[in-house]
């Protein structure tokens, strides 16, 4: 860890007990939860790697959703700096129907340790891209009848290509852009979330068939970001049935209660525990995130070994 990592973690203490934020006892080394611009964050992968080496991060899962487009994009350019080690991941958002319980009718599955190279996920994986393009066009289409010149604002954004994984994020950048909302937030909740005008359901695969994908790319699935795993036990242990090996326990944004009780679902259903920031870039620099996340070092054991059973498991199959 640099110097400048420990002064920006030793700053954010004071703002973390006032807001009744988990207070990192030290800088994390680990970020298992991360997106570039090739889904729906701000950084290209070399910009977010180099600033997660910077803050002294030395284990980064890049999930971006639906798509491995920034790992491959690193391991062609070489761009990895020394210290740091990538480890391939995605986040599908699954659809799960019939459990009005659950927001937005979805949960979201990480798929961490997943061979990139794998011709059955990259399938599904474009498959799921396909259906989040349809559902983009169908919203750009409200907003223009909402009034919104969106196409313009859209072009001033980066471009993209079949591999990148379209979501609401950039929409909402382009009405923030326009004036329509102050910020990504307020954009989802004035018009991009369900009940609201511009808001088209989701379509694409569900949790079971994500995580049997993610088990057959040699990948650990673990639940992303439930903190309502304590009060919504069964549906968690519905996905253990299924195959889910992990639950994101250490995540950015959780208090420490919410750690708590995440991290006694884990252990009574005996789920590997995994964490990191979830970061996208729109509200603050990676170095800021970061000086907030506490991801504990005793978390890499347990996911490696998780990783290696997997891809035994998945060399046996095939």
């Amino acid at each position: 860890m640099t110097a400048a990592a420990a002064k920006r973690h030793a700053a954010v203490r004071p703002d973390a007990v006032r807001l009744g934020a988990v207070v990192p006892p030290g800088p994390s080394t680990i970020d298992l939860h991360s997106h570039t611009l090739r889904s729906d964050g701000v950084l290209t992968p070399a910009e977010l790697v180099r600033d997660a080496a910077a803050a002294g991060v030395r284990l980064l899962a890049i999930t971006d959703h639906d798509t491995l487009a920034g790992v491959r994009e690193l391991r062609a350019s070489g761009a990895t700096p020394p210290g740091i080690e990538i480890m391939p991941g995605i986040e599908i958002n699954a659809v799960i129907h019939g459990r009005p319980e659950l927001l937005e009718s979805e949960v979201h599955v990480l798929g961490l340790g997943v061979d990139p190279d794998d011709e059955a996920l990259e399938a599904a994986l474009s498959a799921q891209r396909a259906a989040r393009r349809i559902r983009f066009e169908l919203m750009v289409e409200r907003l223009r009848r909402l009034g919104f010149a969106i196409d313009g604002a859209l072009a001033t954004l980066p471009e993209t290509d079949d591999e990148d994984a379209l979501g609401r994020p950039r929409l909402a950048r382009a009405l923030i852009a326009l004036g329509g909302a102050l910020s990504v937030e307020d954009a989802f909740e004035r018009w991009l979330s369900r009940g609201r005008p511009a808001y088209v359901p989701r379509e694409g695969l569900g949790p079971v068939a994500a995580i049997d994908a993610i088990r057959k790319a040699g990948g650990l699935a673990s639940l992303a970001h439930f903190s309502e795993a304590a009060r919504l036990r069964r549906i968690v242990a519905e996905l253990v049935d299924a195959g889910l090996g992990g639950l994101e326990v250490y995540y950015r944004s959780f208090d420490q209660p919410t750690v708590d009780s995440v991290a006694r679902v884990a252990r009574s259903l005996r789920l590997v525990a995994t964490g990191g920031s979830d970061y996208h870039g729109d509200r603050e620099s990676y170095a800021a995130t970061h000086a907030g996340l506490w991801v504990p070092p005793e978390v890499e054991a347990p996911l490696r070994d998780a990783i290696a059973l997997a891809h035994e498991a998945r060399g046996v199959a095939a």
